[in-house]
């Protein structure tokens, strides 16, 4: 384990003051969409450019997308990245707004942001989800071949809210609440979850589950931007504890620990030349932890693990996930660019040993520039596992 958690050696790089970026990117000479279309309306910019960096810059994009099990989903992803402070003490703020529906039994209207206050004195961390949110699931581990899924349906509301103050340098402390209320759980595939999960808690048909608890959260964090890092670390510590006291169905504990570095290739502030690589184990304690809450696949934090598989393919009481990526711009002025990245991954479950037995996908992706200003990419992503092919379209990087 001391290998693997290698990247959490922050201390041969000593901060007394938090670091913004020694990548200062001159926006002036890239190009983006919204440049494309200016200049196709013949829009001229203003003579003067605003120095407060409060300004906010919106990204847009509606698309059409295949969701898990089967037909298209309409989807409208809003980024909004902003500046509560100056811009060379504060980081950029952002604000995901993905909502969707395929006008039938799917429904979604999740809201995320990630706001740093003034001088990156506090950081808010929020998610918030309303969904109506059919979809696939295979079990515990390995117990069931990629052909012996059972849809699932059920109603969904998530509150997450952190709060966490800064300590020194990049060091983050703070408390959060967590709510995760699934209602009418159900299979749509005949098989009742009960029977073809063997798993007692939280797979009762028609039933509801809720886990609602605080956590102790610890983030270290030197990205300027994290809607596309330039540069830096990131590294997120998460207990939580769901007390039948607080509303919870039953009462567990889980613990979540990601790492990430940004590590630039080049020194030109200008161009993309990078390997992003990040790993998280998320394991829970107790043994009524309810199904719909163990660690599976794409379902973390950021709901950004597991391109190149099915959603949720992978679930156990363990989970450790893996994966890098290089990024590289095509063009000079950085309006488009290219991945290539590789992810591989391991639950605890039947037919399954943590550590041992391993999962593997890989795959490559295109990127556009949509907004410049906070650094918004579009992004193409095709993947590649033993069972599966799919491909992915975001607004912002992956991670």
């Amino acid at each position: 384990m001391c290998c693997i958690w290698h990247l959490a050696v922050f201390g041969q790089r000593p901060v007394h003051e938090i670091e913004v970026s020694k990548f200062v990117v001159d926006t002036g000479k890239q190009l983006d969409l919204i440049d494309l279309g200016k200049r196709a309306l013949a829009i001229k910019p203003p003579a003067a450019v605003d120095s407060t960096g409060q300004k906010v810059y919106f990204s847009i994009l509606p698309f059409s997308q295949q969701v898990p099990g089967g037909g298209h989903a309409l989807i409208t992803s809003t980024t909004a990245g902003f500046y509560l402070g100056e811009r060379s003490t504060t980081y950029i703020s952002r604000i995901n707004f993905t909502p969707y529906t395929n006008f039938g039994k799917r429904i979604g209207i999740p809201i995320r942001s990630y706001i740093w206050l003034k001088g990156n004195a506090w950081v808010i961390d929020g998610d918030i989800r309303m969904l109506k949110y059919p979809h696939e699931t295979w079990g515990v581990g390995q117990e069931h071949h990629a052909s012996d899924k059972i849809m699932l349906d059920y109603s969904y509301l998530r509150v997450y809210q952190h709060v966490l103050k800064r300590m020194k340098g990049g060091l983050f402390l703070g408390l959060g609440y967590n709510l995760d209320y699934r209602m009418d759980l159900r299979s749509e595939s005949g098989t009742l979850l009960a029977d073809y999960t063997a798993y007692p808690y939280g797979t009762q048909s028609y039933g509801s589950s809720i886990s609602s608890g605080l956590s102790f959260n610890v983030i270290y964090d030197t990205r300027a931007n994290s809607i596309n890092a330039w540069d830096g670390n990131y590294a997120n510590l998460q207990f939580r504890f769901n007390p039948t006291f607080m509303g919870s169905s039953e009462s567990w504990r889980s613990l979540f620990m990601e790492m990430r570095r940004y590590h630039r290739l080049t020194d030109n502030p200008n161009r993309q030349n990078m390997i992003a690589i990040r790993h998280f184990l998320w394991t829970v304690f107790g043994s009524r932890a309810p199904y719909m809450e163990l660690p599976n696949l794409g379902w973390d934090p950021y709901n950004s693990s597991g391109r190149g598989f099915p959603l949720s393919r992978y679930r156990g009481k363990s989970m450790y996930y893996m994966e890098a990526e290089y990024r590289r711009d095509i063009t000079e002025n950085g309006l488009l660019g290219f991945v290539v990245f590789t992810n591989a991954n391991t639950v605890s479950g039947p037919q399954s040993k943590f550590l041992f037995t391993w999962n593997v996908a890989a795959g490559a992706g295109a990127r556009v520039k949509f907004n410049k200003k906070s650094g918004t990419n579009i992004a193409l992503d095709y993947g590649v596992s033993k069972q599966h092919r799919s491909i992915h379209l975001t607004l912002g990087e992956v991670f």
